[in-house]
């Protein structure tokens, strides 16, 4: 009956016609919100005791409503499965009003007061978002230290470093794995910055301009775990930012993960020979019995594409949306579900594996001790006995292409053929162009020389120490 109103809408008084079914089926985010309801639950608690204190609850109805929201996310089975069984939840706000209602009675529609499901679902993917980020930052320590590990097994091993795909000087093993080492620390640090930045809490702004109770926001910002509330009502509820950002960390995050899988399942084939990749965490072809595939290196750079994907979504999404909040914020939530579901799963087997890989030193070190990587060396130790590099340079060229017309490396050539290239050769040379030498030639905070490496080593250890112990439980209190 058009006259009819509406059952069961926290929005239906306004309305008499009924909605189109299809587009009330296609337009709920129950379907994928569900998963907020920890986070729901936690805020609805915080801003219970922000309404009690306002005089809206009397102490009784704050137990009554607390105990009562306790037992929604106690008797929830939290798996898509839920959606099915409240099929009159149209997101997960309704879906918790409802399911208190049930517990409680009518005291549940008390709660509503003084707020506004925009304020609430930007609460809400704030305390996911934080969350996110924090079981992000305990999987990045963990895959780090098993990259320290590698590296201090790798002890004083070497192998070629690239540029252009060629080979251009030996370098330790180590000094590679700390490359990775260095990229996420950098994640980690651009997690955290973004952490600080978006722990704000949006409780009280209310639809755009405020809540209407004179609500004291400290207590729901407290409560849950924020540094305080935000000073802006209008952005508040219109923001995302916190979400963009923790998508883009973990899209830059992505590239190095890329990166990685990428130089391994280079290394690990046949024409490079680098590594043996664990049985563990690869497959075989269905049609060539010889076949070891890295699926897992593989599936990894493909996954960086996924959060590539959320980041470029949300920033198409945002850029175009006038203040405050629009219905298009909707769709940002999977986006960021995908994300931190995505990064997660990569988290999960990437300690394991790296701590399982098995490198061929014996080819990475035949691989770093021909080819001229020493012509480096051999140059700056003409610069030593003061002929200006760029002379040196050019005289060593010259060696190389002597050594490769004659199939020799350099410290094969006589010195009397050497010194056709320049007087300045001496016995010392050949000493100086070892492999040993060459490392240890490269001898400032950042080299490849061992001692540095060594060093460089235990701050890396230090530095996740330090800040494995500045970690506590930085989820939301329970209130």
């Amino acid at each position: 009956m058009p006259n009819e109103q509406q059952p069961a809408k926290m929005w239906s008084g306004r309305f008499r016609e009924p909605l189109n079914k299809t587009f009330e089926e296609w337009q709920r985010s129950f379907p994928f919100d569900w998963r907020l309801l920890p986070q729901e639950v936690a805020a609805s608690k915080a801003h219970a005791r922000a309404i009690a204190a306002a005089g809206i609850l009397t102490d009784a109805e704050l137990a009554t409503m607390l105990d009562g929201l306790d037992q929604v996310l106690a008797q929830t089975t939290l798996t898509p499965a839920v959606v099915a069984e409240a099929p009159e939840a149209e997101d997960i706000h309704h879906f918790t009003e409802l399911q208190l209602t049930k517990v409680i009675g009518d005291l549940a529609l008390k709660l509503h007061t003084g707020r506004s499901r925009n304020e609430q679902i930007a609460t809400d993917m704030r305390l996911f978002v934080r969350d996110a980020i924090d079981a992000t930052l305990t999987g990045l320590r963990e895959w780090r230290s098993s990259l320290i590990d590698l590296a201090e097994s790798a002890g004083e091993a070497v192998m070629p470093s690239y540029t252009h795909l060629q080979r251009a000087e030996p370098v330790l093993v180590a000094h590679w794995l700390l490359t990775y080492v260095s990229q996420l620390e950098r994640d980690s640090s651009r997690l955290v910055d973004a952490r600080k930045r978006m722990n704000l809490c949006p409780l009280g702004s209310g639809a755009i301009a405020g809540a209407t109770l004179a609500l004291d926001r400290t207590i729901a910002a407290k409560a849950l775990g924020f540094d305080g509330p935000t000073p802006n009502s209008m952005d508040a509820t219109s923001d995302r930012d916190f979400a963009l950002e923790f998508t883009q960390a973990l899209a830059t995050l992505g590239i190095h993960i890329s990166r990685f899988a990428e130089e391994l399942t280079l290394y690990s084939t046949a024409e490079f020979g680098f590594l043996d990749l664990p049985e563990a965490f690869s497959t075989g072809s269905s049609a060539m019995p010889q076949k070891k595939n890295p699926d897992l290196t593989e599936l990894i750079r493909g996954k960086s594409g996924r959060l590539l994907g959320a980041a470029t979504t949300l920033a198409t999404l945002i850029k175009g949306l006038p203040l405050a909040y629009n219905k298009d914020l909707q769709e940002g939530q999977e986006p960021v579900f995908d994300a931190a579901d995505t990064i997660a799963g990569m988290l999960s087997v990437l300690p394991p594996f790296t701590s399982s890989l098995r490198f061929r030193y014996d080819r990475m070190q035949a691989a770093a001790t021909t080819g001229y990587l020493n012509a480096m060396a051999a140059a700056t130790y003409l610069t030593h006995k003061g002929v200006p590099f760029r002379k040196a340079h050019e005289k060593i060229g010259n060696a190389v292409r002597f050594g490769l017309e004659t199939g020799r490396e350099l410290g094969d050539l006589t010195l009397d053929e050497l010194r056709k290239f320049g007087e300045e050769f001496s016995e010392d040379f050949y000493e100086s162009i070892t492999l040993e030498a060459t490392l240890d030639c490269h001898d400032v905070i950042g080299g490849t020389a061992r001692h540095r490496v060594s060093q460089a080593l235990a701050d890396a250890r230090e530095r996740l120490k330090v800040e494995a112990g500045k970690v506590g439980d930085s989820r939301y209190v329970s209130v």
